[in-house]
């Protein structure tokens, strides 16, 4: 019996819901760190971007020096998981964004802010997920953004009844609108470090 590695894995812990990550991809048997510094950065093989406000992170991500290694390292192919506000700073373009916000990019799409509304515009919906079998995601949207626009290359994992795309996945970027972190599903992230495995190994 071939036992697959236990993966290194980090979340980006300047803001946001931080500890609904790390309970998650613990209970699922991953090696947990919070990462604030690009020294620990540097020790994990994949990374979370957590929900939050996306404005927020962007801003403490320059302040403590972790906007460029955090580019870097999906330059270089590190498998990276972004919730929410996670999506906001994955996504190569917002709309909406505060007057000088930025992102790391690499995912190619269009993200727009808070889609949905503010926190009273919060819902939760069951979603259909090919890609991770029954029975269906229950997802928690909370000041959620959306993905208006994606390139050739991204995969559609998600979308609501209406058609719009609330969940991608482009080579070893991940995305999606919504918490499963919040709502008590853990295939996404048991997918994401199955990205982590098949990188590392």
């Amino acid at each position: 019996m071939v036992t697959r590695p236990r993966p290194r894995v980090g979340v980006l812990a300047l803001q946001g819901d931080v500890r609904e990550h790390v309970r998650v991809l613990s209970d699922l048997g991953a090696e947990v760190a919070t990462v604030r510094r690009p020294e620990e950065l540097a020790q994990v093989d994949g990374l979370v971007l957590p929900g939050g406000e996306s404005s927020v992170i962007d801003k403490l991500a320059r302040a403590f020096g972790m906007r460029d290694p955090v580019r870097a390292a999906i330059a270089e192919g590190m498998p990276v998981y972004g919730t929410c506000a996670g999506l906001i700073l994955l996504a190569d373009r917002i709309t909406d964004g505060i007057e000088g916000q930025q992102t790391f990019g690499g995912l190619d799409v269009t993200v727009r802010r808070n889609a949905f509304g503010s926190q009273v515009d919060s819902f939760e919906v069951d979603l259909d997920v090919p890609v991770l079998g029954r029975p269906p995601v229950h997802a928690v949207f909370i000041r959620a953004p959306l993905v208006v626009q994606a390139g050739e290359g991204v995969e559609r994992l998600a979308a609501l009844a209406d058609g719009r795309v609330v969940a991608v996945r482009q080579g070893a970027l991940l995305g999606t609108s919504f918490h499963p972190e919040v709502g008590g599903e853990q295939r996404f992230h048991a997918l994401f470090l199955d990205m982590v495995r098949d990188r590392v190994g």
